[in-house]
């Protein structure tokens, strides 16, 4: 990607002022991140498990006690809860409730049931239910809980029987299942009952349960023998070795590593001086920023000496470090949540890569100064961000935001989980809930596009986004080009492909080149029929008037042009092509049709130059030459191959020697092979063919090549 050269007279400050307002900017961004970044000491190693211990011998300064990994912590806790009895309270009420109900509801249902018309008599069926009913109460009906049960049928639980608990498992009591059972064991033995299914079927609606469980009991027994659990397995001794120079960290040694430098930061923070600590996060901060603004006064003078294109910089950055700091203070569960590519991205749509890999690995690099495990997040986060900014190299549809993302999500699975084996050297030890964090921030960084077009908006700049909707031939303004002046759109759309073919080969920003072509004649629209392109034959307006008149009706395109994209709001980068496409450079044939009808006057050059400026961009000087090169082919009436060589060569050569393109960082050597891609264009274009030779070929060969000659044409 190209740099981007951005005119803003109003953003580019000189002098003094101009420089104590960059620099206060760059400070007050400085002391903003060193005041909300955490304030503890940090522990002064690094480690990670598996690796071998690169520091001398670890001796433990003071006692401490060694922590327990979350796997150990984990499996106590599920210990304790097996442990744990659910708590049920007993509801003698229940049943005198029920068998009430069932007295009272029997001679209704006795009756509705037709069996009064039997030889059955209705106190034997109350009798037998009473009773039953009686004996599964008695006994207990209770309602299974997942939870307890697990891969168990069955599982001990507490009653509570009026304050009086009691130890007793499941089996003992009835289920309202197993109660159906029952009633249907002990109806089935009783002959005097005539119709037990219909009997069972009106006893099944009095059975519910009365052991019920006391869940906010049993919560509280159970975060009571949670809270029992002990963090600490052992104790490591003062003077104690912990790794040796050059051992490998297994888990045991890693524990113990991590268990101090948990006691050290947590000692630090009572009793470290936090103004110390804020003046050493300042000098860190201070250098880190400073190595930022040196690269760009070095390699992007343009963006240094633009105080408003600084002061967005500025706030991307110190926006996502804003958002890491309250991160870490807040205890966020993983610091992958954050966004972290949403910068690069940003960056390098706004402005190019090398910016966006500069910024982001200086923000890595002062990220690890604060975050746990700060080798693994460094390497996580850089690797992301550089194919963040490589996914994105040419953007030219909207969808590889898209793909940029999956790109992204795909880099940070596979370094999580090349990391977790290298650690480990099992599958069995990745957390895969872990990845849910990185989805979750991959989805994030889908918010770069808003806030590109928000930057857009906000700071008057433009990215290819912009570009690529600019550069749509249907939008309004190129549509009323195409209508009003169809020769003009014509040599618009050819000067594009010139362009665009040119500044490609060179290097440069095509995108930013082709809509720059497409508008930078959007002038001509006032009078179209004064420029020879929209002429019809055999009429001329220019016949009725004076060279000077008709000389500023040429030039005033250029005016009128920057009036006309002003009113449609185009950015101001592609109306610094139309302010700098003829440069100030002369209107020669009205020039020198002048001085020949009018030799004995003085003449006033004014009258017959652009008002410029000069191009100041590969790309406006690109423009410059493939606009004129275009315009001169087409007054060749019989284009050869060395007609349309001479016309190129001609044209360059004009503008070198009229210092058209001494402020637009272009080489001899970049002139050299865009004159050869116009020539190549040209000659396609105008279908020229390969002269042959061919005094020294049979007919028949000569025949051959002419055909295949035209045909290639």
């Amino acid at each position: 990607m190209a740099r981007l050269k951005i005119k803003y007279k109003s953003a580019n400050t000189s002098g003094s002022y101009g420089f104590l307002f960059k620099f206060g900017m760059i400070l007050a961004s400085i002391v903003l991140i060193t005041l909300f970044l955490p304030k503890q000491p940090r522990f002064r190693y690094e480690f990670e498990k598996g690796k071998v211990w690169m520091h001398e011998d670890l001796i433990s300064p003071y006692n401490f006690a060694v922590l327990k990994t979350q796997a150990e912590l984990e499996k106590d806790r599920a210990n304790v809860l097996k442990s744990i009895h659910p708590i049920y309270d007993y509801n003698t009420q229940i049943a005198e409730q029920q068998i009430s109900q069932f007295e009272a509801d029997l001679p209704e249902k006795w009756q509705t049931g037709g069996l009064d018309t039997l030889e059955q008599r209705l106190s034997t069926y109350e009798q037998v239910g009473v009773q039953l009913l009686t004996d599964i109460y008695n006994r207990g009906v209770i309602a299974l809980n997942n939870k307890f049960q697990g891969d168990r049928t069955h599982y001990n639980f507490t009653l509570l029987t009026d304050n009086v608990a009691k130890q007793l498992n499941t089996a003992n009591a009835f289920t309202t299942e197993t109660a159906r059972e029952y009633m249907s064991k002990v109806i089935g033995n009783r002959s005097a009952i005539k119709q037990p299914e219909w009997f069972i079927d009106v006893l099944n609606n009095y059975i519910t349960v009365n052991y019920l469980f006391n869940e906010s009991l049993t919560a509280k027994l159970e975060e009571d023998a949670l809270a029992s659990i002990s963090t600490t397995r052992g104790m490591v001794q003062r003077g104690e070795l912990i790794v040796a120079n050059g051992t490998t960290i297994n888990n045991e040694v890693y524990q113990k590593i991590e268990s101090l430098r948990k006691a050290y930061e947590e000692e630090a923070r009572l009793g470290g001086n936090r103004l110390l600590v804020m003046l050493g996060q300042f000098f860190i901060v201070a250098l880190i920023v400073s190595l930022l603004f040196v690269f760009i006064f070095l390699f992007r003078k343009d963006i240094y000496h633009n105080n408003r294109l600084i002061f967005l910089i500025l706030i991307v950055i110190t926006g996502m470090l804003l958002v890491l700091s309250w991160a870490l203070k807040i205890g966020l569960p993983s610091l992958y949540y954050i966004p972290y590519c949403i910068v690069p991205i940003i960056i390098r749509i706004l402005f190019d890569t090398r910016l966006a890999l500069n910024i982001h690995l200086l923000m890595v690099l002062l990220a690890a100064f604060f975050v746990p495990n700060s080798f693994e997040f460094v390497f996580l986060q850089f690797s992301a961000g550089m194919v963040a900014i490589y996914s994105i190299k040419t953007l030219v549809k909207r969808e590889q935001f898209l793909i940029s993302s999956a790109i992204i999500l795909g880099t940070y699975l596979v370094a999580y989980i090349g990391m977790g084996l290298m650690r480990d050297g099992s599958f069995t030890n990745l957390y895969w809930a872990d990845i849910a964090p990185f989805v979750f921030s991959v989805l994030l960084t889908l918010l770069a596009y808003p806030l590109i077009y928000a930057f857009e908006r906000l700071f008057g700049i433009i990215s290819d986004v912009t570009l690529m909707e600019l550069t749509n031939s249907n939008s309004k303004l190129l549509r009323e080009l195409s209508y009003k002046a169809p020769g003009t759109f014509q040599h618009s759309m050819q000067v594009a492909n010139l362009a665009e073919a040119a500044i490609y080969k060179i290097g440069g920003n095509t995108l930013l080149v082709r809509a720059g072509a497409l508008y930078h004649d959007i002038g001509k629209m006032s009078n179209p029929q004064y420029f020879i392109e929209n002429q019809t034959k055999g009429y001329n307006p220019h016949d009725g008037l004076s060279f000077e008149q008709s000389a500023q009706i040429i030039i005033s395109h250029v005016v009128k042009g920057v009036e006309l994209a002003k009113k449609h709001q185009l950015p101001e980068v592609i109306i610094d092509f139309i302010r700098t496409h003829h440069g100030t450079t002369r209107v020669d044939y009205f020039y020198q049709s002048y001085i020949k009808s009018f030799p004995e006057k003085f003449v006033d050059e004014d009258v017959f130059h652009y008002p410029g400026p000069i191009p100041f961009s590969r790309e406006t000087a690109v423009l410059m030459m493939a606009d004129s090169v275009e315009a001169a082919s087409r007054s060749l009436k019989e284009p050869t191959s060395q007609s349309l060589n001479d016309l190129v060569d001609k044209i360059v050569e004009s503008k070198l020697s009229q210092k058209q393109l001494i402020n637009s960082n272009i080489t001899l050597k970049d002139i050299t092979m865009i004159s050869e891609i116009f020539k190549d264009m040209l000659k396609s274009i105008y279908h020229v063919r390969i002269d042959y030779d061919t005094s020294k070929k049979s007919n028949v060969a000569q025949k051959a090549d002419i055909e295949s000659a035209q045909h290639m044409g």
